[in-house]
C-alpha cells in the first residue's frame, strides 16, 4: 500500500507581493488588499493542486508573539517581533527536513533563502512560476465554472425527489 506525501508550499508573503507586478502596485496604494489578494490567489492555487499553502508574513507594523489564523482555507503566519518570514520558513524547513511524508516546497525570489531551503531539502519555487501556476490555475477554476453554467443552462428537466416524481407519474397514469 502506497501512502500518499503531503505537499506544502510556504510563502514568502511579502516577497511574492514585491516580486508579482499587479501586487506591487496595489501595495503601494492598499497595502492591506496586496496582502488579501495574495490569500485569495493562493487559495484558488491550492484549490486546483491540492498543495497546502502556508503564506508567512514579516512581523511588519506587530509587536509581540507568532499569530497564526486561517483565511479562505490558507493558514497565514504573521512572525513574532523581530523574526523575519525567511527566518521561520527556514525553521519550518529544518522541522520538515526528515518528515518523509511531506515534499516541501518554498515560494519566494530571495536567491540566498532559495539556496539555504534547497540545502534542507525544499524545492524552490520562484515567484514568476508560481504567478505562472496561479494563473493557470485561475483558468481551470474559469473553464469548470464556465461548464457548470453551460449545463444549468442546457437543462430540460428539474430536479424532483423521488416521491414528486412518483406523484407526477401517478397523475399522468389517470389521465
Amino acid at each position: 500500500m502506497s501512502i500518499k506525501k503531503r505537499e506544502l508550499l510556504l510563502v514568502d508573503g511579502y516577497n511574492i507581493i514585491g516580486a508579482w507586478p499587479h501586487l506591487r502596485k496595489l501595495r503601494d496604494i492598499d497595502f492591506e488588499k496586496a496582502r488579501t489578494d495574495l490569500i485569495e490567489a493562493m487559495a484558488e492555487y491550492q484549490a486546483v493542486t491540492g498543495r497546502e499553502v502556508t503564506i508567512v508574513f514579516d512581523a511588519h507594523m506587530r509587536y509581540g508573539r507568532e499569530s497564526k489564523a486561517k483565511q479562505s482555507r490558507i493558514a497565514v503566519i504573521y512572525t513574532k517581533e523581530n523574526e523575519t518570514a525567511d527566518e521561520w520558513i527556514e525553521r519550518r524547513a529544518h522541522e520538515l527536513v526528515d518528515d518523509r511524508l511531506v515534499t516541501l516546497f518554498v515560494a519566494t525570489n530571495d536567491f540566498t533563502e532559495q539556496w539555504v531551503i534547497f540545502g534542507q531539502g525544499a524545492l524552490r519555487v520562484p515567484a514568476a512560476e508560481l504567478l505562472k501556476d496561479w494563473k493557470q490555475a485561475q483558468q481551470l477554476i474559469d473553464q469548470e465554472r464556465s461548464a457548470l453554467e453551460q449545463d444549468r443552462s442546457n437543462r430540460k428537466t428539474i430536479d424532483l425527489t423521488p416521491d414528486v416524481w412518483a406523484r407526477l407519474e401517478e397523475i399522468r397514469r389517470r389521465k
